[in-house]
């Protein structure tokens, strides 16, 4: 904003009432008496403020909305303070006119007063207590005392009253007008007599001037000319008429702040009836507005608009809607020529502007009316945001249409946009919209009860979810989204009592995945380990190197191979598997060059060339990080797995001593760069000349068992369609038997689901599809599990002879003993002195073979302990 240019003024137009009126205050009833004829926006205001905001729902009745009034004491007194007022102020106006010499028909004073009390009753049991309150009085005290003193004359005035001071609408006094000429000019037909036309013509002018009120026109006339600086007096409560300059300053503010400018917009539209002048100075300033800029300000105009017709008439033409309004208020013109008039108007929203476009699809959206939404947003698709909001009408467009299960089922729908989003909350919700989709076509194409059952209620929770949210949502699409979501509910409630009931009818396809590591959905139960990497790879300032060990088919090429689906896209991991580097013959040139190679797919660089790397690897290589780091948007991960494998080409003299501390010089090179070694050992463990260089700079990350919640969820659900479940009693066991060992989980799975093929459909023996103890103790009890277990069983035995001298003794020794040895018994069993044996239990520890517990030690794994004792 400019120097020159003065602040936008915040308006508050409300009431600066602090507290609830009294019943025994007659100060407040004076007060009342002035809102309902010259402020009437107030009365709604009061109820809304200090009132109950709960909304009565349902068919009322006389009994159920008088309870309520019992139970919410504001607005018990509100209504009572309004019928007293209805009763008392005629008769209180009546007296001093009589004593002045004006007579005054006592008939119609108790017939107004009457009226406006049984209408301010109706009103308050069908319409709520400020419209009963605001019509009652204005009926009761204008028919009370103006059709006491001047008759049918003032019966249009008073009707003209209520109708422009209560209704508060822009069109009313299009109807106004309308309806008091065509009263009065059928008044003055059907009697047929002057006194007739006289008094019907009396009428329509009456009412026509009540709704206008010019009088509070003119009275802020001379206030505006004379103090137009002082921006209170532009707004009258009563008047439709366009106050001078309003619209000249609505310009001014929207201009200089759009926001704020549209708060002062909607406290007029609330408690002025300026209507047209915001119209104007809105349209104005829209048609201005750099096409750049234009979806972001009908977005901020849609928000919360007080009324929606203000959005409408963005778009539509505010003229030709009054005209169809006129038209249709004339009740002597045949309907047929009504219709034909008014097709001749423009009356639906445009599209021609592209801020009319914008206006015109939040409207349709808030009318429940998404495909007209999707050809309105297309003509502002190539706006900024403009793609967005079509692809939202599209995709509400697939789901209001959905009529059945069927439809649900082969819904198809747009890509979402990407971040950043316009409507976050909205594209939350159509994200829950989509997963229900997905559980539905689980639910459809599931033939497991289980598996149904879980997407079926998941689905509902996605819809719930979206119910209790919904007033987070903008108000354009809220009540859209919510009646697609209780649709959706009310479809899926049909089919509940119908899940489970389909039977499997060919072999199930095995889902568990043996020796190859896990991605995607079954990779689970590893939240604590990936939670240590996101703090020190995302929330830290820099990126660290680590160190993830365990024994063998413990699950850590499989988090290399998962971390970066959660590190977002800011990291990037290029993951190295050191058992391809087979026996090199180039020396570290030729390990330098298969690292290159991976970061090359990661980064999209290209690598050194071979020649360069074989040459001078080193600096080829640093060169190569520093435009690796040059070209990152974040950071970057290098994953070396089964890192023994470098210890190995050292010892076998392939590549030089030095080698690790050369990679240690290019880690600590930048702090957006990092290594993750992944193996048995933790570097303490590697012979020390050469790997002493990272002890300072790695963190060691233990891999271990899963937890029992995380292995029966593998087990349960493997995939979105498998069929089979299993009993408590059978996860429990496999717990047992393997403590969580994901390459032994997996592999009981696995026999699991080869033995119920194999009974169902190759013997064609009949059963369960759920897998129990019994079934558990089969799978394991076969020889050919163990025999294909054999890497898992012959790595960690193999791991035992590396190290600290007798594991492998040790292990024979406890294998007889499923509860386990005491120390003493231990050392006497396995024949060895207590320094040496107390060296390799601490090894077997920290490869978690061996645990103590009440001081005795045991074997951890089950299923290990009996291919020690069987096979070994």
């Amino acid at each position: 904003m400019s120097q020159h240019q003065s602040p936008v003024p915040q308006l508050d137009l409300a009431p600066k009432l602090k507290r609830p009126l009294s019943l025994w205050n007659p100060l407040d009833y004076l007060r009342l008496l002035y809102w309902v004829f010259f402020f009437p926006q107030a009365l709604q205001w009061y109820v809304e403020t200090f009132g109950n905001t709960l909304v009565l729902k349902g068919k009322m009745t006389w009994q159920t909305r008088w309870e309520w009034l019992r139970q919410n004491p504001i607005e018990l007194h509100f209504f009572l303070q309004g019928l007293l007022l209805t009763v008392i102020t005629p008769l209180i106006v009546g007296v001093p006119l009589q004593e002045i010499g004006i007579p005054l028909n006592g008939s119609y004073v108790t017939a107004g007063v009457a009226f406006g009390v049984a209408f301010g009753i109706a009103l308050s049991v069908t319409g709520g207590v400020a419209v009963g309150v605001a019509f009652g009085v204005a009926f009761g005290v204008a028919f009370g005392v103006a059709g006491g003193v001047a008759g049918s004359v003032a019966f249009g005035v008073a009707f003209g009253t209520v109708l422009g001071v209560a209704a508060g609408v822009a069109l009313s006094v299009v109807l106004g007008m309308a309806g008091g000429v065509a009263l009065g000019m059928t008044g003055g037909v059907a009697s047929g007599v002057a006194g007739g036309v006289v008094a019907g013509v009396a009428y329509g002018v009456a009412s026509g001037v009540a709704i206008l009120r010019p009088e509070s026109w003119l009275l802020n006339l001379p206030l505006v000319l004379l103090q137009p600086q002082n921006e209170r007096w532009r707004f009258s409560r009563l008047t439709l008429l366009p106050l001078i300059h309003l619209s000249f300053y609505l310009k001014k503010w929207l201009q200089q702040d759009w926001e704020r400018g549209l708060d002062n917009v909607n406290q007029l539209l609330k408690y002025t009836l300026q209507f047209i002048p915001v119209i104007k100075a809105v349209n104005h300033v829209l048609a201005e507005t750099p096409p750049e800029e234009v979806i972001c300000r009908v977005t901020k105009l849609a928000e919360a608009p007080y009324d929606w017709d203000l959005v409408y008439f963005v778009s539509a033409s505010l003229s030709e809607n009054i005209k169809s309004k006129v038209v249709a208020g004339f009740f002597l013109v045949p309907p047929p020529w009504k219709r034909q008039i008014q097709a001749r108007l423009l009356t639906e929203p445009r599209t021609d502007t592209p801020a009319r476009a914008a206006a015109a699809g939040f409207c349709h959206l808030y009318k429940f009316e998404p495909a007209k939404a999707a050809e309105a947003f297309a003509v502002v698709r190539f706006l900024p945001d403009g793609a967005e909001l079509l692809t939202l009408a599209e995709t509400l467009t697939a789901f209001y249409r959905i009529e059945s299960l069927d439809d649900l089922a082969l819904i198809e729908l747009p890509n979402p946009p990407q971040e950043p989003l316009l409507r976050p909350a909205t594209w939350k919700a159509i994200a829950s919209l989509r997963r229900v989709a997905e559980d539905f076509r689980a639910v459809r194409g599931s033939v497991s009860r289980s598996i149904r059952s879980f997407a079926l209620n998941r689905a509902l929770g996605e819809l719930k979810s979206i119910l209790d949210a919904g007033d987070c949502l903008p108000q354009a699409e809220r009540k859209l989204i919510l009646d697609i979501a209780e649709a959706l509910q009310e479809l899926l409630l049909k089919v509940a009592t119908e899940v489970g009931e389909i039977s499997i009818t060919e072999p199930v396809r095995n889902p568990y995945v043996v020796g190859d590591p896990v991605q995607g959905r079954l990779f689970v139960g590893r939240e604590d380990t990936i939670r240590q990497l996101e703090e020190l790879w995302v929330l830290g300032n820099q990126l660290q190197s680590v160190v993830l060990f365990g024994h063998r088919r413990m699950g850590k090429t499989s988090i290399l191979k998962n971390v970066a689906n959660c590190l977002g896209s800011g990291v990037k991991v290029a993951y190295i598997n050191s058992l391809n580097l087979g026996d090199i013959s180039q020396g570290v040139g030729e390990v330098l060059m298969a690292i290159s190679d991976e970061i090359s797919r990661t980064v999209n660089l290209p690598p050194p060339a071979d020649a360069d790397l074989l040459n001078l690897p080193t600096r080829t290589f640093e060169r190569y990080l520093k435009q690796v780091e040059a070209n990152l948007t974040g950071g970057l991960i290098i994953a070396l797995d089964e890192f023994e494998k470098i210890e190995e080409l050292i010892e076998a003299g392939k590549i030089s001593k030095d080698f690790m501390g050369v990679l240690r010089g290019m880690v600590q090179m930048s702090p957006r760069i990092a290594f993750a070694f992944a193996g048995l050992h933790t570097l303490e463990e590697m012979t020390a000349d050469y790997f002493q260089p990272f002890f300072a700079s790695v963190i060691p990350i233990k891999v271990g068992f899963m937890e029992p919640a995380a292995t029966g969820y593998l087990l349960a659900n493997p995939d979105d369609d498998f069929p089979l479940d299993y009993k408590p009693e059978a996860l429990d066991l496999i717990y047992e038997l393997t403590v969580g060992q994901p390459y032994l989980v997996q592999l009981i799975g696995f026999g699991l689901v080869r033995r119920y093929n194999d009974q169902v459909f190759e013997i064609g023996h009949p059963r369960e599809p759920i897998f129990t103890v019994d079934d558990v103790e089969t799978v394991i009890d076969d020889p050919e599990f163990f025999t294909r277990g054999r890497y898992y069983f012959t790595g960690v035995w193999g791991q035992a002879a590396q190290g600290a001298v007798h594991q492998q003794a040790i292990l024979k020794a406890l294998a007889p003993h499923p509860e386990g040895l005491s120390l003493e018994a231990l050392a006497e069993t396995a024949d060895i002195d207590e320094t040496t044996l107390g060296e390799a239990l601490k090894t077997l520890t920290r490869h978690d073979v061996v645990e103590e517990k009440e001081s005795r030690w045991q074997i951890i794994v089950e299923l290990f302990r009996r291919w020690v004792l069987d096979y070994v």
